[in-house]
């Protein structure tokens, strides 16, 4: 057995590593991916490299795969019908430009990732698969793989379980980002003409309804190792941000937070309460029934356990044997653990329907429409930095292929400012010698035997504060402003005790490093909840002390931290209609 490496106990001891590259893609998923592999593309003479806290064959939301591609314009649907559909899901507020933008080169990924080997199911006429309104059905477990395959084979340089922390900065300019290596400990600046950040959503701001007193500390439905760590790094920066206040939140298996889709849309089972009437065609008709947007179909069934008519179910009662079948086939494409959990429990699906509970709120774009500010080129506000996929704010209901499109505007976007550029970039060696000192002090702390607060124990003290006081699932998604104004007291209390955060090794380090950037987003986040004085999204954002819609609010909310002063400034965005249709629901 390798004899582990002894802790440094200075600075002094930790290697630097300076890189140069042409565009420096962060994050390894599905949008980061397909950035680099667009950039690849344009000019193979460029050098574009990827940091990628994991390993791209199985990093980021897609790493067990999917058994469908939920968004697709199919034969006879428009890129305007997409965008209209998807202004209804978000009760009127998403950036149509960007979903505009978004929805004319939709399918372009998704066709190229079958021609590099996604199985996608079709039908008699050799037509892909319908599954739902926009979905076809996929064998998508080995998706991400494939995907890395073809990152590498465009000769892209991966810098694999290389964590990022910041952006390096040449004044208001990113200029690439610095961070550290989890396996060997060195310290990374990596300077880049183009940066484009693509590291997913936030979850784990909230304390998850699994968590019950054993280990489930990633039982959840958003990817656990998506933490908020490209919002929290343009946050500190000075980046906007918008609608952080329009969380996600979905309604799961009970106690194992797997999809419904699969069974609700793919096999047309209805949620019913435990009296057996149906949810959303009955109780909640007004709504749209099966079309109600996605934040009525978590709110729903937690209203129904309020009023002492839960648990809730998916009526899986009336499938055949063979639907049960295919259907649990489908969930090993994306979950396969789902089938031995039913087989833990001995449930047959055919007699005993399967009960159904809300997760707990995550923060991410490609569901909603929280993220960076951004325009149709996917720049942020901050020059030299681009957005894509679930860190991109504006275009809700991107999923999967909304986030690979987006990916590749990012990098069209990126290359045009690159032949724009004329000023050098100039490396700030004190900027970087402060981010070293900062992202190694609570690994010298551990190494130096001091006394601190582990990451667990904050993370556990943030999930708690956020689930009681910011409207996480224990509580309904319910809120009011004296909970949050609670929340963000001991929030802003705890981002002080992070100088008392200590980690033993690499691993304990990110994980110090995860909750410190979870911090920075919830402290937005509340603000966002704070400022939004209505009820837009109920289940999503549901303020007991606002319970109506308030026609004043119809905007965006936007907020941006001054990294000066740390002041976090909130404020308004008009809502600019490209595309003619109603824009409210009920």
């Amino acid at each position: 057995m390798k004899e582990k490496k002894p802790l440094p106990k200075t600075l002094e001891e930790i290697e630097e590593v300076i890189m140069e590259t042409d565009v420096l893609v962060i994050g390894g998923g599905n949008a980061g991916c397909f950035a680099a592999i667009e950039a690849k593309k344009l000019n193979p003479n460029l050098k574009v490299t990827i940091m990628e806290k994991a390993h791209i064959d199985r990093s980021g939301c897609l790493a067990a795969g999917m058994d469908a591609i939920n968004a697709y314009i199919k034969k006879g649907k428009t890129p305007e019908e997409f965008v209209k559909w998807s202004r209804s899901q978000v009760r009127g507020l998403l950036r149509e430009d960007l979903a505009l933008s978004l929805a004319q080169i939709l399918n372009e990924p998704v066709e190229e990732w079958e021609k590099w080997g996604l199985p996608i199911k079709k039908d008699e006429n050799g037509e892909y698969q319908a599954r739902g309104q926009w979905d076809i059905a996929i064998q998508g477990s080995e998706m991400k793989v494939i995907l890395a395959e073809k990152t590498r084979e465009m000769g892209v340089e991966i810098l694999n379980r290389v964590v990022a922390t910041n952006y390096l900065l040449d004044g208001d300019r990113v200029i690439g980002a610095m961070g550290f290596g989890v396996r060997d400990g060195k310290f990374y600046v990596i300077k880049a003409k183009a940066t484009i950040v693509a590291t997913g959503g936030a979850a784990g701001l909230y304390k998850p309804y699994t968590n019950d007193g054993i280990d489930c500390h990633h039982q959840i439905w958003y990817c656990p190792f998506n933490t908020g760590t490209g919002y929290a790094m343009g946050i500190r920066a000075g980046a906007e941000m918008t609608s952080f206040e329009m969380r996600w939140a979905a309604v799961r298996t009970k106690d194992f937070n797997g999809p419904i889709d699969t069974i609700s849309v793919g096999y047309k089972t209805p949620m019913i309460n435990a009296k057996g009437e149906k949810i959303l065609q009955e109780k909640y008709a007004e709504w749209g029934g099966d079309k109600a947007p996605r934040f009525i179909r978590v709110f729903a069934p937690m209203e129904e356990w309020l009023a002492g008519r839960g648990p809730c179910y998916v009526d899986t009662t009336q499938m055949t044997p063979e639907q049960i079948k295919e259907m649990k086939m489908d969930y090993l494409n994306e979950r396969p653990s789902f089938v031995l959990f039913l087989a833990s429990r001995g449930q047959d699906l055919s007699r005993e329907p399967l009960e159904v509970y809300g997760s707990d709120p995550y923060i991410v774009g490609g569901h909603t429409a929280s993220g960076y500010w951004i325009n149709v080129d996917r720049a942020t506000t901050l020059k030299g930095l681009y957005a894509a996929g679930d860190v991109a704010g504006g275009v809700p209901n991107k999923f999967v292929s909304g986030c690979a499109a987006e990916g590749i505007l990012a990098a069209r976007g990126a290359l045009k400012y690159i032949e724009s550029l004329q000023e050098e970039l100039k490396l700030d060696h004190a900027q970087v010698a402060r981010e070293k000192e900062r992202v190694f002090a609570p690994l010298l702390s551990g190494a130096q035997g001091k006394d601190g607060i582990t990451p667990r124990e904050m993370e556990e003290r943030m999930q708690r504060l956020m689930d009681e006081y910011a409207g996480g699932v224990h509580q309904f998604y319910r809120m009011n402003e004296e909970r949050l104004n609670y929340a963000l007291q001991h929030i802003q209390m705890l981002k002080n005790q992070t100088q008392y955060l200590v980690a033993q090794d690499l691993h304990e380090l990110m994980l110090a490093h995860e909750v410190i950037d979870r911090l920075d987003v919830a402290e937005v986040l509340i603000h966002h909840l704070l400022f939004r004085r209505e009820t837009r999204w109920p289940g999503w954002q549901t303020r007991m002390d606002y319970p109506e819609v308030n026609p004043e609010l119809d905007c965006f909310v936007n907020s941006r931290k001054n990294p000066t002063t740390g002041e976090i400034e909130m404020f308004t965005r008009p809502y600019e209609q490209m595309i003619p249709g109603d824009r409210l629901r009920p």
